[in-house]
Order: structure tokens, then C-alpha cells, then sequence
């Protein structure tokens, strides 16, 4: 017991050395959580819900130990020197063991601060897993806003907000199921609410959106991709965050040989981010590959809305005559406006229902044939002559067939590469 005594005496004086060598201090780190929304379409026809956000911050706890360090430093006097070099080197090798312990509480803390961590390796966290095994070629699908509550992130322990998810995928789903093994995964969108922010306010909520997406992104391909062709997809805030990924991810050369197409419906595709980023590279016609799909629709006397503000022109593609010009194509050329539903049913079809051309000025593709009575904006955050809800359900069939199209082009190519 004595020399138990001695040595935890030992300890103490060797952790007041430390302590008062130390050249640096370490700040107590906050951990903020927000959650992130997504939006199914619906209405008359198909609307958009939103999720909001949680947000928690980790306590930094302290401890005094003065009275202890000031009792070890006396027993420690009291040691004969020869029994203090043995005790020393024992206290040594408890403080080194003691420094690994902490160093492991430590890994565990920084873990520990955010709870709303999500594990892409429990297949829970997925909407869509693996879906449709027989498909040569991958589609990452990412899901609007669905989250309506008063907050800016969603929380991944909101089951109700949840739910919503594979419903307004399933409004998508079915422009390409036929050509894709399917995956999508749950994430802490940005909730509608963030929309009434600012473009610079609404940012720090997309961004918490988009770590998840690209946490997911990254153990897909990991995990599951294994070389395999891959479409990006995702409507309004899910075109968004596949516009981030291609930022991240799509500039490394043999990824990018890996992509078909991006379809970005629903966003805009802006000239900084093709500037900025060359991997981005607007479509040019129906059958381009590795290309960006985007585009949003509007009626032709709405001069602005918060997806393409005044002063923003994106890059667009009309998908009816894959022109990217003004050329107008006439609603002949329209094959099938779909109106689905949460199962994915095709509620109404509508063949030649509307045509388009795209506004050279800002680049949005303006719809004509239909009015804004027949198809309200439905969220309040979109004017009268918004059809944002329902930017791919007007061309359903087009995307579809585009889609089929894209896909057989690339694996004809890869074959001919590797003959």
C-alpha cells in the first residue's frame, strides 16, 4: 500500500510538470447539428413538403485538482532517491499508458459531439438501397424538400419527416428505374423554411445537407459502386446537392469517366460553377455524356423566382428539342406529361400537354400551352407563373426516353473502348 502511495504520488508530480510545461492551450469546441429538408411535389398535381433543423452544441466540462496535486507533491518528497528512480520510471509508464487512454476518450468526445452523425453502412440510413440489381449502370438519386416544419434542418430521428422521403422519390422514380440500379439515401436537408432566407443565410443549412450527401456518396462508392457506371439525379434542393458533388468529387479524371449524366432539374446550373469548375459541363444535345441536365420552368411573363433570381442566367437544355438556344419546340413534340403519386403511380398522362423554349437572358425554360391557373405555384415561396413542382412531370416521358438514350450510348462506348 506504501509504495502504491508513493507511486500515485509520483503521478500527480509528473501531471504538474506537464501541466505547467505545456506551450499551448486547447478551446472547448462547440458542435452545432442542423438537419436538412427535401420536397416531394404535390398539389393538383404534385406538391413539395420541407423538413427543419435540430441543432446541439457539446458542453466542455472542467474539474479542479489543485488539493490533489498539492498532496502527491509533498508524499513525493518524503521518497529516498534511489526507490524514487524506480518509482519514477513506474510513474512513467502510468502516465504514458494514461496519455493513450486520453487520447482514445478524445477520439470517442470528437465522435460523441455531433449525434446526428449518420452511419451510411446501416442500411436503415438509405430510401433506396440497391435497387434493381439487374442494371449495368448505378443512379445516386437525391431527394427534394419534403420537411414543412418551423426549423432549418431536419433531424434524421424525425421518422415522420422521414417517411415522406420515398414518396417523392417514387414521383421520380420511374424516369429511371428502367435503365438503373437505384440508391438514395436519407440526409438532413435544409427544411422549405431556409428558402426565405437569403442566398448567403440559407448556405450554412445546405451545407449540413450536403456533408451528409457527400458522407453518403462516398461510402456508396466504396462500398457498393465497384467501377460501375453512374448517373447523379435529384429535383430542386436534390439537384443542388448533385451540382456539390460533381464540385467534390467529378474532378478526379477516372470518376468523371465513370459518369453518363447529371439530371439537375429543378436548379440552376450558373456560369461561376462551370468557370469555376470544369468538370461541370452543360448538355449540348440529347445524347452527350457526362453532361449536366438542368433547367427550371416558368411561365413566360415571370421575370424571376428564388431558384434563378434577377441578375442569375444558368445553363439550360430544352427537353423537348435538346437545343439550348431559343428555338422554340412546339407541344407535338412533347411524348408525356405525368402527374404521379407517392407510390409512383401515374395518377393522369397527357401526351403533347405543353411545349417550351428557353429565356436566353436568364436561361430558364419557359412553358407554353398550360396557365398559371391550371398549375399553381403551390408553396408560397414561388410567384403566380412558377412551375417549379412541376418541372419534370411536364416532360416525364422526354427524360425517360432520355435517360434509355444516354445509357445505351455509353455502354456501346464502353464496349468499343475495350475492344
Amino acid at each position: 500500500m506504501k509504495n502504491l502511495k508513493k507511486i500515485i504520488a509520483l503521478c500527480m508530480v509528473l501531471c504538474l510538470v506537464l501541466s505547467t510545461s505545456a506551450c499551448g492551450q486547447s478551446a472547448p469546441a462547440a458542435d452545432a447539428g442542423a438537419e436538412e429538408a427535401a420536397e416531394p411535389a404535390g398539389g393538383a398535381e404534385g406538391a413539395e413538403a420541407a423538413a427543419g433543423q435540430e441543432a446541439g452544441a457539446a458542453d466542455k466540462e472542467t474539474g479542479d485538482e489543485p488539493a490533489a496535486v498539492t498532496a502527491g507533491t509533498e508524499e513525493a518528497a518524503e521518497l529516498p532517491a534511489g526507490e524514487a528512480e524506480t518509482e519514477k520510471a513506474a510513474a512513467e509508464q502510468a502516465a504514458e499508458t494514461a496519455g493513450t487512454d486520453m487520447a482514445a476518450a478524445a477520439d470517442t468526445a470528437a465522435e460523441a459531439a455531433d449525434p446526428d452523425i449518420v452511419d451510411y453502412a446501416n442500411e436503415d440510413n438509405w430510401a433506396y438501397f440497391g435497387i434493381g440489381e439487374d442494371k449495368d449502370v448505378d443512379l445516386f438519386l437525391i431527394c427534394p424538400t419534403v420537411d414543412m416544419r418551423d426549423e432549418y434542418n431536419m433531424s434524421m430521428d424525425d421518422e415522420e419527416t422521414k417517411a415522406r422521403f420515398p414518396g417523392a422519390l417514387n414521383m421520380e422514380r420511374g424516369i429511371y428505374e428502367d435503365s438503373t440500379r437505384m440508391y438514395a439515401p436519407y440526409y438532413r436537408q435544409a427544411a422549405m423554411k431556409i428558402f426565405d432566407l437569403t442566398e448567403e443565410e440559407r448556405e450554412p443549412y445546405l451545407a449540413l445537407a450536403y456533408s451528409d450527401i457527400s458522407a453518403a456518396f462516398a461510402w456508396y462508392l466504396e462500398n457498393e459502386n465497384e467501377g460501375r457506371p453512374i448517373i447523379l439525379a435529384g429535383f430542386s434542393q436534390g439537384a443542388d446537392m448533385c451540382l456539390r458533388l460533381l464540385e467534390e468529387y467529378f474532378g478526379d479524371e477516372s470518376l468523371y469517366n465513370q459518369l453518363v449524366a447529371v439530371y439537375a432539374v429543378g436548379w440552376s446550373c450558373t456560369e461561376e460553377m462551370v468557370q469555376e469548375y470544369p468538370q461541370i459541363v452543360p448538355a449540348q444535345s440529347a445524347d452527350d455524356i457526362g453532361t449536366v441536365i438542368c433547367f427550371d420552368c416558368e411561365a413566360p411573363e415571370v421575370t424571376e423566382t428564388v431558384i434563378t433570381p434577377a441578375g442569375t442566367r444558368s445553363y439550360s437544355i430544352n427537353p423537348l428539342n435538346w437545343k439550348t438556344d431559343g428555338t422554340v419546340a412546339d407541344k407535338s413534340e412533347n411524348i408525356g406529361a405525368c402527374f404521379t403519386s407517392y407510390s409512383g403511380e401515374i395518377k393522369r398522362e397527357e401526351i403533347n400537354l405543353c411545349g417550351c423554349y428557353i429565356d436566353e437572358e436568364r436561361g430558364v425554360l419557359k412553358v407554353t400551352d398550360v396557365t398559371p391557373p391550371d398549375f399553381p405555384p403551390v408553396l408560397p415561396i414561388f410567384p403566380e407563373g412558377a412551375y417549379h413542382i412541376y418541372d419534370y412531370q411536364f416532360f416525364y416521358r422526354n427524360l425517360q426516353e432520355n435517360v434509355a438514350n444516354r445509357v445505351k450510348i455509353y455502354l456501346e462506348n464502353l464496349l468499343d473502348n475495350a475492344a
